[in-house]
């Protein structure tokens, strides 16, 4: 409780205090005072951790992207409002992001279903806040509600069709650290955060859930929590040089910061800790074109469950007793993003072609869906006078643990086995017609649901949207 208590000294000192600030926002193409590359919640900061963004990271692309915070929105910097607060250190964002979803073909029946997320957030530059060099302190608060169209018309598959839902319809504490910059090269990053703000990053512009976030989180859900469920974490960051960094954390599982009341955080209740580290490589390459390349590994040491066997190394199928406790956990990613053709300001793409990939492998022994490939591409300037316009597209395969499969077989009341993976794809096309209203319609298939041969298709056709003020 001491760390959160300094924590949150520093945030009530931080707004009581008279100060100055940079603007934080995209739009005025200074660099913010928050984490730094990678994080899909934010912007680089300068110093040990400034890098250019991701490919994909244009401000049109903030605004539905409900793992970051967005741009100024529609109203803008009205009556100065945004000036002012940013000459004291302080960023304030606001956004609703809504995704429905009516699913054509496949799932018990037909529905449609909306479900959300408003965030709020507040970011200070301690520098103009308190006078503290290279500090930053991120606070955000979000809310999720709405229902879910993957429960409700039993479509049976691995990744929601809805990402934005899921974790428990609640309000959330999701974001309350502290990073500060110790040397040119050097940065730390204390408070409740979660591993894939730092480790795994990758954005949230498709609807699918497996084309969002940082893929770890996907697979290993059941200890590497992503957002917006937080944890208590310590990361570590060191610059190489201007392209390549280094960087490690150390976070707390703790299962109880999964229930669903209001609360800042849970210290009591840790089962083990989540130890990421993390090589990357961003770069802008010939033409100013922008690529990142990142590869990561992680442990964790909280007990799971054995997918097969139990306390006597017997199938579970046959014998019905609890399951092995696996004492270690772990598994391996690769992100790879580029720029292929097209402009780039200010370390974003403007126009042209982005393409992506991302490749997750988890340990055998605990995981249900033990990997997970996603590849696709970003194309801007189909029509180049329509504001914000991006087409995405995404293919991805997650495969279910042929452990799993084995065991299912040895189940006589089971009617279906997941002996095999699960294929989505998914087309979006995003227009802004208001700065800070950004539409984004998409088209979903996805192929043997729930990693089932026989299961028959999914189809779902989609709108994610959303405001910020």
């Amino acid at each position: 409780m001491s760390l959160l208590s300094g924590l949150t000294g520093i945030a009530l000192a931080a707004v009581s205090a008279p100060a100055a600030s940079q603007d934080t926002s995209p739009a005025s193409g200074q660099a913010s005072p928050t984490s730094s590359q990678g994080d899909t919640r934010s912007q680089p900061r300068t110093g040990a951790g400034e890098a250019a963004p991701a490919p994909e990271d244009t401000p049109s692309a903030l605004t539905a992207d409900t793992r970051r915070p967005p741009p100024p929105g529609l109203i803008g910097d009205w009556l100065d409002i945004r000036t002012r607060l940013a000459r004291r250190g302080i960023g304030l964002t606001a956004r609703y992001a809504s995704e429905s979803a009516y699913n054509f073909a496949g799932g018990d029946r037909k529905l449609f279903r909306e479900t959300g997320q408003l965030d709020a957030g507040i970011l200070l530059d301690l520098d103009k806040v308190v006078g503290l060099k290279g500090g930053a302190f991120q606070g955000t608060i979000t809310w999720r509600r709405g229902k879910n169209l993957t429960d409700e018309a039993g479509l049976g598959v691995l990744q929601q069709v809805q990402e934005v839902y899921g974790r428990g319809q609640t309000v959330r504490v999701t974001q309350l650290w502290y990073e500060q910059v110790l040397t040119d090269r050097l940065e730390v990053k204390l408070g409740l955060t979660n591993p894939g703000e730092d480790f795994a990053a990758f954005s949230c512009q498709f609807m699918n859930l497996s084309f969002c976030g940082a893929q770890p989180g996907n697979l290993a859900d059941d200890y590497w929590y992503n957002w917006p469920v937080s944890q208590l974490g310590a990361r570590l960051r060191v610059k190489l040089d201007d392209e390549r960094y280094v960087t490690g954390a150390v976070y707390q599982i703790n299962p109880r910061n999964l229930t669903d009341d209001l609360f800042i955080a849970h210290v009591d209740g840790g089962t083990g800790v989540l130890v990421p580290v993390e090589a990357g490589w961003v770069r802008a390459g010939a033409g100013g074109r922008i690529g990142s390349y990142k590869a990561g590994g992680w442990i964790g040491t909280a007990n799971g469950d054995d997918v097969l066997l139990d306390v006597n190394r017997r199938p579970i199928a046959i014998t019905g007793l609890s399951p092995l406790q696996r004492g270690s956990r772990y598994g391996v990613y690769i992100n790879v993003e580029q720029q292929l053709t097209g402009r780039a300001r200010d370390g974003k793409a403007q126009t042209g072609l982005s393409v992506f990939a991302n490749v997750t492998q988890t340990d055998r022994g605990t995981s249900i869906t033990d990997n997970q490939v996603s590849v696709g591409l970003f194309y801007r300037g189909l029509v180049p006078r329509l504001r914000g316009e991006v087409l995405g597209i995404g293919l991805a395969r997650t495969n279910v643990n042929g452990r799993v499969a084995r065991g299912q077989r040895l189940d006589p009341t089971r009617p279906d086995v997941q002996d095999s993976a699960e294929y989505a794809a998914e087309v979006y096309y995003s227009i802004q017609p208001l700065e800070g209203l950004e539409l984004r319609p998409n088209l979903q298939w996805i192929h043997q649901p729930g990693g089932i041969r026989t299961a028959n298709d999914v189809g779902v056709v989609g709108l994610k949207a959303a405001v910020t003020l």
